[in-house]
């Protein structure tokens, strides 16, 4: 479990910044060793984390940094500490049916989390959706480390439960990242009778240059222009890129080159100075999410 696999990196961390604050207490500071190993468990985790999201968001910038990547710098920063820190690692059971008010009652609604990951990702997209009477269902794609076809079998019994629970004939989907790429690996296998719309938030439908350097199976597949992602886009009709709506982020800095993570002739929206992360937390996207909803 991805959860289980954060806690044990965070630990790691926080227990290597002990003992190094333990170390410069011995050889500069003696008397403070424990406010040093307190001080350092706390910050060097923080330091890793940000040193992550800064390298990422420089090795993204299509050009000279600009107001709005200031601004997905520290949106990005501020919403990747929120999620890998106080929801990601807190999973403890399954994702359940949520049910929302049957006097509001909308279209049902997948989330589909992306690369290393899991569905508390969508914890404020989700009380977002349930209070505008969306049900909502959302996934934890596992093993992390597999095909993306692999995954479809997890899409089908998600949609199947959200349907027995809900009376629904059809549902959307809404994935981030790589879950787009899930959903349409879903589709390819068991077509999309059952969808009234498929909403993707920064997915790599043309793929990434940084998937080469993590050679696990989705990552590769995930590679720019790979051969999966162009026999993915070959087994699709105009039909199923009607359905879709499409996110991007111009300051996005994990999916780039920004502007070309487009597939057919799906509908395009672009924002601005909000990175990767963020767009499953901004306020203007989750906006955007139910305003799309609500017109279909």
């Amino acid at each position: 479990m991805f959860a289980r696999l954060l806690r044990r990196i965070y630990l790691f961390q926080v227990i290597t910044g002990a003992l190094l604050g333990v170390f410069v207490a011995a050889q500069r500071a003696q008397g403070y060793a424990m406010a040093w190993m307190l001080a350092l468990a706390v910050l060097l985790p923080l330091l890793l984390h940000g040193v992550v999201i800064g390298v990422s968001m420089v090795m993204s910038r299509p050009q000279q940094a600009s107001l709005m990547w200031w601004r997905a710098f520290g949106g990005e920063l501020l919403a990747s500490l929120q999620i890998y820190w106080f929801q990601l690692p807190w999973c403890f059971r399954p994702p359940q049916v949520l049910l929302a008010d049957p006097i509001l009652l909308q279209t049902p609604v997948l989330l589909v989390h992306g690369y290393m990951s899991n569905h508390r990702m969508w914890d404020k997209m989700s009380r977002a959706l349930r209070h505008a009477g969306h049900s909502v269902h959302a996934v934890d794609l596992e093993p992390i480390f597999t095909s993306i076809d692999d995954y479809a079998a997890h899409i089908e019994q998600a949609v199947i439960a959200l349907q027995s629970q809900t009376g629904a004939s059809k549902v959307a989907l809404v994935g981030h990242s790589m879950g787009g790429l899930v959903i349409r690996a879903w589709m390819r296998i068991y077509g999309h009778s059952r969808i009234s719309q498929v909403i993707t938030l920064g997915t790599p439908h043309q793929g990434i240059p940084i998937a080469r350097v993590t050679p696990t199976t989705n990552a590769m597949q995930m590679k720019w222009h790979s051969d999966w992602l162009q026999a993915l886009q070959a087994s699709e009709t105009h039909a199923t890129w009607g359905l879709m709506q499409i996110a991007l982020s111009q300051d996005d800095n994990v999916v780039y080159p920004q502007r070309e993570q487009f597939v057919g002739d799906a509908s395009v929206t672009e924002f601005q100075g909000i990175g990767h992360i963020e767009l499953c937390v901004n306020r203007t996207v989750i906006a955007w999410v139910l305003k799309q909803l609500q017109t279909h």
